[in-house]
């Protein structure tokens, strides 16, 4: 008989559970992250760790952008717990599975080094290019928990032409590139988080223009998966491009409205999710399973009841 608090963790298909979890949690840390530097709220705790200078907790004379920005802090130790839980599940599954046991510690221990990034940001009053490497690293925890999905849920990767796996890997690889040059065009331009943040001093125009051609590049990499592989992840993939595309489009034309920038950033985090998953979708080898996807039985096997 397992006790009632060990199956939030150990009950069949429990793992399945919180990877999900940690995935729609991490794109959710994304966004609230977004909304942070969209409204302002960058330096609403002017100091890290604490809000002030003696307080750990926000209040009511750092008005709506302390709230905001503590709120985004707090969220932080709700991905911690997931995080744990997710770790706790993978261990005790059996047969262990060395890989799930590696993957959810290095999750569990992502998310506090991100939340120092974060520190070191308010730290650096919003330095740029210190802002980047924090959206960078939880969108790496992004990649992480899809692959973390594909394990539990027993995704293999599927035997594609060489051609069909460098496509894969090309969008895969264009993609990191153009999100990070979207965040050199986020550091040149408005919505610095705070109006008195430093901004790159590279020329917006010229950026977004460099940052469109790799999402044109990387679109058309996800092309040639779609007509040389034919799976639902590189459709997916396509989709993904096609409406981030569309937005990126209409928020650089229409003078970056907040809304549409805080849709851009969701695609973003999505558009990563998608590239990771149609990357570990394929193999060039058959019977070679670089996903690594663990066995059904293994996954709902759980400890002794």
């Amino acid at each position: 008989m397992t006790h009632p608090a060990l199956r939030v963790v150990g009950a069949p298909r429990a793992l399945r559970r919180w990877a999900i979890a940690s995935l729609v949690a991490n794109i959710a840390l994304v966004v609230t992250g977004g909304l942070v530097r969209l409204t302002g709220s960058g330096l609403g705790c002017p100091t890290w760790p604490r809000c002030t200078s003696d307080s750990y907790v926000s209040h009511p004379a750092l008005g709506i952008h302390g709230a905001i920005e503590f709120g985004n802090r707090m969220l932080t130790f709700v991905l911690i717990v997931i995080a744990v839980l997710t770790w706790v599940s993978a261990m005790l599954y059996r047969p262990r599975d060395r890989r799930l046991r590696w993957l959810t510690a290095g999750m569990a221990l992502g998310i506090p080094a991100q939340g120092v990034v974060g520190g070191i940001t308010v730290l650096t009053k919003l330095n740029p290019f210190v802002v980047a490497i924090h959206l960078l690293l939880s969108l790496v925890l992004v990649a992480l928990a899809v692959w973390l999905v594909r394990l539990t849920w027993a995704l293999g990767a599927a035997p594609a032409s060489p051609w069909g796996v460098r496509f894969a890997r090309i969008a895969f690889v264009g993609m990191w590139i153009a999100v990070w040059l979207g965040t050199v065009v986020t550091g040149s331009g408005p919505h610095a988080g705070d109006e008195h943040s430093v901004r790159t001093g590279f020329d917006p125009a010229l950026v977004s223009h460099i940052h469109a051609i790799a999402v044109y590049l990387t679109i058309a990499a996800t092309f040639g998966a779609v007509f040389v592989v034919r799976n639902t992840p590189s459709l997916l993939l396509l989709a993904v491009e096609v409406v981030q595309a569309g937005i990126g489009l209409s928020q650089y034309h229409l003078g970056l409205p907040i809304g549409l920038v805080l849709l851009h950033l969701l695609g973003a985090a999505l558009a990563i999710a998608a590239a990771t998953n149609l990357m570990l979708s394929v193999t060039g080898r058959a019977g070679d399973d670089r996903s690594g996807s663990v066995r059904p039985d293994a996954v709902t096997d759980t400890v002794p009841r």
